[in-house]
This record gives structure tokens, sequence and C-alpha cells, in this order.
């Protein structure tokens, strides 16, 4: 089986953006791929945050995994920290990585724009982290959305240079693009985003995903209820593709283009869908808040195993760099 790695910020409980753009396809991964997941915490601290946040957020982000049905027993799921050589092999890489490309990355620009009085060193050198992250387990294959695909080609370049100064090591990554388009907020405008407040978190009450999905933003052309409209310009109809059947995605797009249902008949059936869609993974997730050690256990099993494979790596890069090993 081939290697696949990917990783996600602790942003604390899972979100619709979340599950569509990333976990849903980590399900789905395990069934041809032997999977690294990692709950990438280093990458967190380039942003401001509360240190005494920072547990329960790894918390929450890995039940939700957990819950939305990655299995531990077939992927390897655990925190970055719990395994010291990401940040050792990062240092070794940034030997290699040149300036001229980091400073071209695109989300370093955009992050710099967003967080303009915490422009820090991390911030900069995230894609090395990155790099490490991944070559560390040689993974053969990295699912992202095209707007991570130029760090694919850095992590790339990177151990395309490696290799070629101190001896074959890694392998070069493929960017394996994942089939879900960007994940459109609830405001119609931005990307899904738990700090735009323009999605719904996996956990919501069903009044509470009601209440947000009442609030979407539809067709614009549909400013009366006599009005018809545009399901492929709706950012509610999109959201049908997900959670709702074949069926009632045909039942959405007569009823809107001959104005035969209404924006609030819409959004009543695309709630019953996605609450449906996520009763299961709420009990699930609620289980393992009630047995925390079994999150616990999952974290420390995955990150031994990790462990074990980050070390057999950096043994090859230490021989190859001839450091010193005793």
């Amino acid at each position: 089986m081939k290697t696949v790695f990917s990783g996600i910020q602790p942003s604390g409980e899972l979100h619709l953006g979340n599950y569509l753009g990333a976990i849903r396809n980590w399900t789905a991964l395990q069934e041809e791929f032997f999977c690294y997941f990692c709950v990438v915490d280093y990458h967190a601290i380039t942003q401001s945050y509360e240190p005494k946040e920072m547990k329960t957020r790894v918390f929450e982000m890995a039940s939700d995994i957990l819950a939305c049905g990655v299995d531990p027993e077939r992927s390897v799921l655990f925190v970055q920290s719990q395994v010291p050589e990401h940040t050792e092999l990062c240092w070794i890489l940034n030997s290699v990585a040149q300036f001229g490309d980091l400073s071209r990355m695109t989300q370093f620009k955009d992050k710099s724009q967003r967080q303009a009085d915490n422009i820090n060193v991390g911030l900069f050198d995230y894609p090395v982290l990155q790099s490490a992250d991944i070559l560390l387990y040689n993974a053969e294959a990295v699912p992202v959305g095209q707007d991570q695909v130029q760090h694919i080609e850095f992590a790339r370049r990177i151990a395309r240079g490696f290799n070629n100064r101190w001896g074959k090591v890694f392998k070069e990554p493929e960017a394996k693009l994942t089939s879900t388009p960007k994940i459109i907020g609830l405001d119609g405008k931005a990307k899904m985003s738990k700090s735009l407040g323009n999605t719904i978190a996996l956990g919501a009450t069903d009044k509470d995903i009601r209440k947000r999905i009442n609030r979407a933003m539809t067709d614009p052309q549909r400013e009366k209820r006599e009005d018809t409209g545009n399901p492929d310009k709706c950012n509610v109809y999109s959201l049908h593709g997900f959670f709702s059947t074949d069926e009632d995605r045909t039942w959405v797009v007569d009823g809107c283009t001959t104005a035969g249902i209404g924006c609030v008949d819409c959004k009543k059936r695309l709630a019953d869908n996605l609450i449906e869609h996520l009763t299961p993974i709420r009990t699930r997730k609620a289980e393992l808040v009630a047995n925390p050690d079994e999150v616990h256990d999952a974290l420390n099993k995955g990150a031994e195993k990790a462990r074990q494979s980050a070390a057999k790596t950096m043994t090859k890069v230490r021989k190859k760099l001839g450091l010193w090993q005793g």
C-alpha cells in the first residue's frame, strides 16, 4: 500500500468546512492507503492562541476525527508534538530550503496580511515544517486542495535538494487533489471558517443547525417567493450536493427554476438531511467525550507507531549528513 500523510491544525471542534474538505476524505483514503493523520499543533503556534486552551483544542479535534470514522487500528493518528523528529528534520531541511522559494509562498503572503502584527519566522518557515511532516514518513501522496499544491511542489524540491546534496533518502511526494471543491461559507462569500462564523460545527444542536441554515445566503436573484432561481448560483444548493439524495436535488432544481418551492423549503430539506447525516457522528463524539481515555489511548498508540517510523528515517538522515551518532 502506498503511504499517505495529511495534517490538520487543532482549531478545536470540527466544522463542516473541515469535514467536507479533509476528514471525510481521510476516512475514504483508509480503504486503499496506509495513512498517517496528524494533528499539527506546532503549526498552530504560528498564530496567536491561548496556551491553556491547546490541550482542549487537540482533544476536541482528535475526538471529532475519530467520531467521523478514522480508525486508529488501520491508520496512524497522532499529535505532531509527540514526535520530536518533526522539528529535528525541519531544522535539517532549512539547510536545503531556498529563501526565494519561501518568500514566494502565496499562503505566507495571505497570512501575513491577516496577522500583520505577528509576522513571525515560524509563519515564513511553515512550508519547511510541512515538508518535514510529509518526508519523515516518505509519504507518496498528500491529499490537498488546489490552494496547497504550491506547498507540495515545495516539498518535492526539498526532497530532491536533500537527495542531490547528501544522497537518496526521500521519495518525492505527489499532490493528491481532493474531489471536493472550495467550500464556500454560509455567507456565500468567503471560504468556510470558524473565525468568520460562516460555518456549522459538527456538534451543533438540531436547533442551531436549522437556525444557521435559515440565515444562509441563497441565489440573490430570488428576491421574492415567486421569482425563479438558478441553483448553480445558490450556495445552499451546493451543500445539497454533499448531504442530499439525487431525488432531493432534482426536487430542488425543479422547484427553484419554476418557483415551485421557496428558499425556505430548500433550506428546510437541507437541514433535515444534514441533521440525519451528522447524528451518528455526534452520537459517537458524545461516547468519546464520556470516555476520554479512548481518545488518549488512540493518540498515544499512534504516536508510538509514528516515532518508530520517524526514528528509522532520521537514522538514515543523520548517517547521510555525517552527524555524530556515538
